[in-house]
């Protein structure tokens, strides 16, 4: 899966499941930024393991500060898999 496509699903699901402003999810915004508090951390987890395939942990969540970093942290772990 390229990046675009990981940017794509990722703020699909953000203002789908927890109804963001699309302008608001460039890739520099902090997750307090767009209204993210670590209790919907519990609902990405669940997402992002039925998207794509892999469990993230609160640790890995917590040291995730951006979007961009979000991107890079699921590239990463896809890229890992394979």
């Amino acid at each position: 899966m390229e990046r675009p496509e990981i940017i794509e699903t990722v703020n699909g699901f953000l203002v789908d499941e927890f109804e963001i402003e699309e302008e608001l999810l460039s890739s520099h915004a902090t997750w307090k930024e767009i209204g993210i508090d670590s209790l919907d951390f519990v609902d990405i987890v669940v997402i992002i393991e039925q998207t794509f395939g892999f469990r993230l942990n609160g640790e890995e969540m917590g040291n995730i500060k951006t979007l961009n970093e979000f991107y890079d942290h699921i590239m990463n772990r896809i890229a890992s898999k394979n």
